[in-house]
Order: structure tokens, then C-alpha cells, then sequence
């Protein structure tokens, strides 16, 4: 009982406790709430509270001293954080990050209530608009744009095949048409047999459609004007082409044929009326003299038929340049149609860079790949792994410096790259960070760049580590191409008993990519101290 006893209680003086309050859920537009973190831990524990400018959409007004109330065998720490918001609604405060003993512990999220306030214009002063904070588009809806864009192809690809690929049923007529004259002009005849024009004693519409459908043949088949010639004028046609040895055809048809003619004229201006017998006759006839015209018309030579085929061949070329050129247009309408609403949603500058490609978008975009470089280990997301090269130490400095390591990625077009080192010392060395950051820039300098601006501020890794920040701005020299381009930089160095740690980053100016990644890449970077 007393071993379990003492376990207990070394157990209990082991594992951290923490605790998150708010002194209201409910707050006014602007109003201050104390949010407060409560940690019960050995009395030999190291803790680091979180400092940052948000907690969630939450903004960090003040951060108070940390209150320490001894125990027992324990402390208990206090850290209270004065937070408001300026816009009404619901707001979570997230978990936040906790060190205790380089190890992370996470608090508890929650939640308030942002509520208006009525304002009196007449009473209450009034105080400037708060400029314009930029913020980055959300992506999150993209794969409804991608399926309105499908569907928006599908309809107009099905369109392209309705009307331009698919085979249109043919109607009656259509069929018709298509038929050759011969055939054509025999199914006429046919429907004319069986139709009422006699038992109704339409003889005038009868003898009309009779002698257009023989004309209409002999202009196809023969190649004679025929409709348009009175009967004199198409009988002395026939037998010209009779003479010329064209069209070898009998006298008796001729004269049969002009017999027809003649009656169907009477019929259609002198409102004669033959006999039904006759009229039948007269169809028969005409059946017989589209039959004999048909054999008395001359073989076509061969170079006739190749000229044909050629004209057919031609018309087939002549379809299908005008489907490519149908689907061409509409292809090139939908890609503007396409790259309007992508640049009206992602800017023109996006979508080109998509389309066309761009190194540090795609780095950007890619996998990212999170790990550890060196001693002391320096934690950092990269969008590239970042390769160990080798820096031999100088003889002049192998008495003060004991090890480097350094890992580095280049990309092969433009300025960006990122470089992370460890550097340990000898027993006695102090570390002058200043110097450090001083020789890193005499460092950029020997390797092309030239006016430098330089800025420092205090940097605070995710993990609670305070460092040194240098960033500004220069010109750079491109490695692959030599050519200096303007660019921006930014310099970390953290430092401890025997150890530096740096972290290098360059970049062009005016690549919003880059920006993008730098912010991502400096959110990440955690160093161990120890």
C-alpha cells in the first residue's frame, strides 16, 4: 500500500493539468473578455504560453504577467489574455498550444457571443473606419465550379453532336429527292395512278403534275431545259439532241410524247376534258417514253464518270471542312467562354499561371513535406525536401566551430529557395548573434546580391522559441542564368548555449506564390533548444 501510495503521488507530480475560462460568453461589439489558462505542473516544469496577435478570429488586446501560485509540491501558473472582436456573431476561441517541457499540450476551444449595440450618432463619438485587411479567397466551393463546368461542357458537346455530327432522320420528301430521276420520276407516276384526280374529275391538276414530273425528268436526266419550255420549244429540243446523235430515241415517241403534251395543254388553258380511258392512256404513255428516253440516253464516258466522282468527292471535302470548322468555332467559343468565368472568379492572373504554368505556384500547390533538419533539430514544412550539402569548416575556424550542417533547396528558375543550418560551437565560445546575421548577409553579398535593405524584429516560433528576424529586400543573382533580379529575403537565427540555428529564405519580388509559401513556411518552423 505505501509503494502504491508514493506512485501515485509521483505520478500526480508528473502529469500536467491545464484549464481554460472565460469571464463571459457574451460580450458587446468591442468589449474586452479575459480568457485565462490555468496549468498545475511539478515545480521543475518549464512552460510556454502561447503569444500571438489572434486567437481564432479573436484579437489579443493584452497579455498579462503570468501568475504563479506555489503549492505543496507543485506550481500553478496563471496566464490571463484580454481578447475582443469588432464584428457580431459566433466566435470560437481554438485550442491553443501549451509547452511544458518541450511538450506540446493542447487547451480546450470556446465559444462567444459578439452581439451588437445600438449607437447613438448624437452621443456617442465616432471613431475612423478600420482599413481594409486583405484576405485570401477561399477555394473550398471549387468543385462546384469544376461540375458547372462539366456540365456546361456536356451540354455543349451534346449540342456540336446533334446538330453537326448525327445522322438526321430523313423525312419522305428527303428520301425522294435523294432517289436517282429514273426512279424518282417512275414512283411519281405510281402515286399519280393511285391517286382521285380522275374519279374526282380534277383533270386539270391531274395533266399538270403528269407532264411536270416528264419534264422534270428529261431536265435531270436529259439535261434539257424542260420546265421552263413551252411544247414546241421542248419537242424541238428532243429532236435536235435526235439529229446530234445525243439522244436516241424513235420518231413514234417524239410524236406521242408532243400528242401528250398538246392534250395536257388544252386541258390546263382550254378547260378540255378528255375521257377517263384516255387520260389513263396518256399516263401509261408517258410511263413508256421515260422508260425508252432512259435507254436512248448515251453511256457516260469514263472520263464523264470520273468527273462525277470528283464532284462527288469535292462535296464530301467540302462537309466535312464545315463540320471542322463548326466544331472550331464552338471549340474556341467555349475556351473564352471557359477562361472568362475562371478569370472573373480566380483573376486573369491565376488562370494563366494555371494554364501556362508557373514553378512557384506548383510549389505552392504540391505536396509539402514536413521534417527535421540538423543538431539542434530545426522542425519546418517545405514544399521541397531539402538536400544536405556539403560546407567543409574553414581552418580558421575549426578552433571555435565544432560542427555545420546545412540543407538547401534551389529552384531551378528564378530566386526562390530555402536553406536551413545548425551550427555547433566549442566549450567557451560565446554565440554574438548579431555577428552571425551580419556574416549570413556579408554571405548573400559575396553571392551576387546587391542593395540590401535590411530590417530585424523579434521572431516566436510555433513552438514558443524567441529568435531574431532579418528580412528586406535587394537584387539577386539567378544561379542558372546569372541574371540579377529584384528579390526579397528573409533571415531567422535562433541561438543557445553552444548552438546557433538559421533559417534562409529568398525569393522574387512581386511573385505572390512566393509570399504565400514564405508565410506558410515560417508558420511552421519549430526549433529545439536543447
Amino acid at each position: 500500500m505505501f509503494f502504491f501510495l508514493i506512485g501515485s503521488i509521483s505520478i500526480a507530480q508528473i502529469t500536467p493539468r491545464i484549464k481554460t475560462s472565460i469571464d463571459s460568453t457574451t460580450i458587446k461589439i468591442g468589449e474586452q473578455i479575459n480568457y485565462q489558462i490555468n496549468v498545475e505542473i511539478d515545480t521543475t516544469a518549464q512552460v510556454v504560453f502561447p503569444e500571438t496577435k489572434l486567437f481564432g478570429a479573436l484579437e489579443v488586446i493584452e497579455s498579462f504577467e503570468t501568475d504563479t501560485i506555489p503549492g505543496l509540491d507543485k506550481y500553478r501558473l496563471i496566464k490571463k489574455y484580454g481578447l475582443t472582436q469588432f464584428d457580431s456573431g459566433n466566435y470560437t476561441i481554438p485550442k491553443l498550444k501549451v509547452l511544458i517541457n518541450n511538450k506540446t499540450y493542447l487547451t480546450d476551444s470556446l465559444t462567444v457571443r459578439v452581439n451588437d449595440i445600438a449607437v447613438d450618432t448624437t452621443q456617442q463619438k465616432m471613431y475612423d473606419i478600420k482599413p481594409i485587411v486583405k484576405v485570401t479567397k477561399s477555394y473550398s466551393d471549387w468543385w462546384k465550379y469544376v461540375l458547372g463546368i462539366l456540365a456546361f461542357l456536356g451540354i455543349v458537346g451534346a449540342l456540336i453532336y446533334w446538330f453537326v455530327f448525327r445522322k438526321k432522320p430523313m423525312s419522305e420528301e428527303e428520301k425522294v429527292a435523294l432517289l436517282p430521276p429514273f426512279d424518282r420520276a417512275m414512283m411519281e407516276l405510281k402515286k399519280l395512278e393511285e391517286s382521285k384526280y380522275l374519279i374526282q374529275s380534277e383533270y386539270k391538276q391531274y395533266y399538270s403534275e403528269l407532264t411536270e414530273i416528264v419534264r422534270a425528268y428529261l431536265e435531270e436526266d436529259v439535261h434539257i431545259s424542260a420546265l421552263e419550255s413551252t411544247t414546241d420549244e421542248l419537242i424541238t429540243k428532243i429532236e435536235l439532241l435526235k439529229d446530234s446523235g445525243n439522244l436516241k430515241i424513235e420518231d413514234d415517241t417524239i410524236n406521242s410524247f408532243k400528242r401528250i403534251l398538246q392534250t395536257a395543254d388544252l386541258v390546263k388553258f382550254a378547260r378540255s376534258k378528255p375521257e377517263m380511258k384516255t387520260a389513263d392512256a396518256d399516263r401509261k404513255a408517258i410511263e413508256e417514253i421515260v422508260i425508252k428516253t432512259k435507254e436512248a440516253i448515251p453511256e457516260p464516258t469514263e472520263e464523264e464518270l470520273q468527273q462525277t466522282q470528283e464532284y462527288q468527292e469535292e462535296l464530301e471535302r467540302k462537309k466535312k471542312r464545315k463540320k471542322i470548322l463548326i466544331v472550331s468555332i464552338l471549340g474556341a467559343c467555349l475556351i473564352f467562354i471557359s477562361a472568362g468565368i475562371f478569370s472573373a472568379y480566380y483573376g486573369f492572373a491565376y488562370v494563366k499561371d494555371t494554364v501556362l504554368g508557373h514553378p512557384t505556384k506548383e510549389l505552392l500547390e504540391g505536396e509539402w513535406i514536413a521534417s527535421d533538419y540538423g543538431f539542434p533539430i530545426v522542425s519546418v514544412n517545405t514544399p521541397k525536401v531539402l538536400v544536405r550539402q556539403s560546407i567543409p569548416i574553414p581552418p580558421e575556424a575549426k578552433a571555435m566551430l565544432k560542427e555545420m550542417q546545412f540543407f538547401a533547396y534551389q529552384s531551378r528558375i528564378g530566386l526562390f529557395s530555402i536553406a536551413v543550418g545548425s551550427t555547433t560551437y566549442n566549450d567557451g565560445v560565446e554565440l554574438n548573434m548579431q555577428g552571425a546575421i551580419d556574416g549570413a548577409l556579408q554571405n548573400m553579398e559575396k553571392g551576387g546580391a546587391t542593395n540590401l535593405v535590411t530590417k530585424q524584429e523579434e521572431f516566436v516560433t510555433a513552438n514558443g522559441i524567441k529568435g531574431i528576424k532579418t528580412f528586406g529586400s535587394g537584387k539577386f543573382k539567378v544561379p542558372e542564368t546569372g541574371e540579377m533580379l529584384k528579390g526579397k529575403y528573409v533571415l531567422l537565427v535562433f541561438g543557445g548555449k553552444n548552438f546557433q540555428q538559421n533559417v534562409i529564405i529568398t525569393w522574387k519580388e512581386d511573385d505572390s506564390y512566393a509570399d504565400e509559401i514564405v508565410e506558410r513556411v515560417l508558420r511552421s518552423v519549430e526549433v529545439k533548444t536543447e
